[in-house]
């Protein structure tokens, strides 16, 4: 695999792609970051993005994690104190998950973001930015029903970040698309380049495949999860015999979750899949890739019952070290 196609592996969108192909063309001592607000735990979203953060260090990128404490205060995440001892908490377990400490760099937001001339840019992209424009881009990412003010600075904030941690690449959820468009609008006011940008994709809601999964409601899968309740979650799972679901009767789009995670979680982190079946039931199933699993899923070769059996041996290998960091 060259360096473009590891960057881009499992990315729903590169902003641009002459500016990602630039990157790959000498990414030797590129920087990449992406923010997390510190909640504690880490759930399978941030462990999506670390995915892709090992797939950039893998590249020769070095990797910037924003513990973001400045925002989660804004967002109305517990006081700074609270906030920045679950900072370490994920720290901890970002490396326990795979991340080489040798190659990434944790930074509190309020290590820079609250130095003056942070906060003199800020007020400048202040007034390149409409409320309404600011309140879109806050829209996915908010606590509670309506946006604060303190809310509606924080896409600003987040555009700005990219600037004063000197990073070549942007890293996000598809729920960070409208923040960083933002940001390539507005930076080039302040005479800053627009940042080069690439988001993830989003598991979809793990009991139906509405939706995306959150870890505000519904199920979702975080290192907290012991292996029964990582064999309990999974084997409840929306799992239809395709990648394509049809939609619900009110014509809701559905996604199968349990492949979804097979594709961005276990297969760049494992060389094989082995599915183990009794040797009456056709014996063991060995799959390479991801492409092989899915049509087998497909075609009827492998039932939905044997894939989550092996989705949830996979993720508590996953899991298992940061779980020993909460436990410790």
């Amino acid at each position: 695999m060259d360096a473009y196609d590891l960057i881009t592996r499992n990315a729903s969108e590169v902003v641009t792609e002459d500016e990602v192909r630039a990157l790959a063309d000498d990414s030797e001592g590129k920087r990449a970051y992406v923010g997390y607000e510190p909640s504690g735990v880490l759930h399978i979203g941030h462990m999506l993005t670390a995915n892709k953060l090992i797939d950039l260090q893998e590249a020769g990128f070095e990797v910037v994690v924003l513990l973001a404490d400045v925002h989660a205060y804004l967002n109305g995440k517990g006081t700074f104190e609270e906030i920045r001892q679950t900072a370490e908490r994920m720290k901890a377990q970002f490396i326990a998950y795979g991340l080489d400490e040798s190659q990434t760099e944790f930074v509190l937001g309020s290590e820079f973001q609250l130095d003056e001339s942070y906060v003199l840019d800020l007020h400048a992209l202040e007034l390149e930015t409409t409320l309404s424009r600011a309140e879109r881009a806050m829209a996915e990412i908010k606590s509670g029903e309506s946006v604060t003010v303190a809310q509606a600075v924080y896409p600003i904030m987040q555009a700005l970040d990219i600037v004063y941690l000197d990073v070549d690449l942007a890293i996000g959820g598809m729920e960070q698309r409208k923040v960083h468009m933002l940001a390539r609008d507005t930076l080039p006011s302040i005479n800053e380049d627009a940042p080069t940008c690439m988001h993830t994709p989003l598991i979809a809601d793990l009991a139906t495949g509405i939706g995306k999964m959150s870890s505000s409601k519904g199920v979702t899968i975080s290192m907290e999860d012991t292996t029964e309740d990582i064999e309990e979650k999974v084997n409840d799972a929306f799992c239809p015999p395709t990648a394509d679901p049809d939609p619900t009767d009110d014509g809701e789009a559905r996604d199968n979750p349990v492949l979804q995670i097979f594709e961005y979680h276990v297969f760049p982190r494992f060389e094989r899949v082995v599915v183990e079946r009794p040797d009456k039931y056709g014996g063991n199933l060995e799959y390479d890739d991801y492409e092989s699993l899915e049509a087998d899923l497909e075609s009827g070769e492998l039932h939905p019952l044997d894939a989550k059996g092996a989705l949830a041996g996979y993720l508590d290998e996953l899991i298992a070290p940061g779980r020993e960091k909460i436990d410790a």
